[in-house]
């Protein structure tokens, strides 16, 4: 499945620039031939806008979510958007996929929240694994920091995931993570990682893009700079299929031997 990374912070504040944005991604994506775009953490209402999380969270079948399938469905392309989620009386951290016929598919709450800003905003998600089928793929949800975890990612992997969505927000001085981490995830549990990040300063933050889609063999096989763009690469079952066979990782594990990791 050929898929579209949009590294940009869109214009943090206002979700009704951001869906703009999204939509001229989403026609860019669809004339490249991509089946699916990712967008970074928070991208419909900006990361760093401190109170305005709470003031601009929607519920995940809100106004913002329909206006998201619009899209969706009149560029034919599936979208899996960062958005803060109102839930009640909380508020998450979410990343929502729909599907080019304007279906919710799977709708994800960050598990691990970074920092104090993270930790004063919102309420941590409590389900690791959140996946759906699409275009002949299990796609599974995930958010920036949670790829950090490889007991996070390991989880996709025992539970099928063939692409792994991240949306985040990487900020200086960890571009290591972009770099490396996640290419190592994307080898040691025989998946495709589609990390989607932000870009540029805002407010105290310093996003680093470096935006990349990382196959089972540890190779990117895309990678944004450090400026707003929209980068696409191929997800290959075939491909992963065949690395699957020939990496014994997943099938040379013990987990008899794991026990104390819990």
């Amino acid at each position: 499945m050929r898929t579209a990374l949009l590294q940009s912070s869109g214009r943090p504040g206002s979700t009704a620039e951001n869906l703009k944005v999204l939509d001229e991604a989403a026609g860019r994506a669809a004339a490249a031939g991509a089946g699916l775009l990712v967008t970074s953490e928070l991208f419909l209402t900006g990361y760093a806008i401190g109170d305005g999380v709470g003031r601009l969270a929607e519920a995940a079948d809100g106004d913002a979510a329909d206006a998201v399938a619009e899209t969706a469905t009149r560029h034919g392309v599936a979208v899996a958007y960062g958005y803060p989620e109102r839930a009640g009386e909380s508020v998450f951290n979410s990343v929502q996929l729909i599907s080019a016929d304007g279906t919710r598919l799977a709708n994800y709450r960050k598990t691990h929240l970074f920092g104090c800003f993270e930790q004063e905003h919102f309420v941590p998600g409590e389900q690791p694994v959140v996946q759906a089928e699409l275009n002949g793929l299990t796609v599974g949800l995930m958010i920036c920091y949670d790829v950090e975890f490889p007991e996070n990612v390991r989880a996709h992997a025992l539970a099928g995931t063939d692409l792994l969505l991240v949306p985040t927000a990487q900020m200086h001085p960890f571009q290591f993570v972009a770099e490396s981490v996640v290419p190592v995830r994307a080898f040691e549990n025989q998946m495709y990682v589609a990390y989607v990040n932000r870009v540029g300063p805002e407010g105290e933050f310093e996003f680093v893009g470096l935006s990349v889609l990382a196959g089972p063999d540890g190779i990117a096989r895309a990678r944004a700079g450090r400026s707003e763009e929209l980068v696409v690469a191929d997800a290959d079952p075939a491909f992963l299929a065949a690395s699957r066979e020939n990496n014994p990782y997943l099938k040379d594990r013990r987990p008899g031997l794991y026990g104390s990791l819990a």
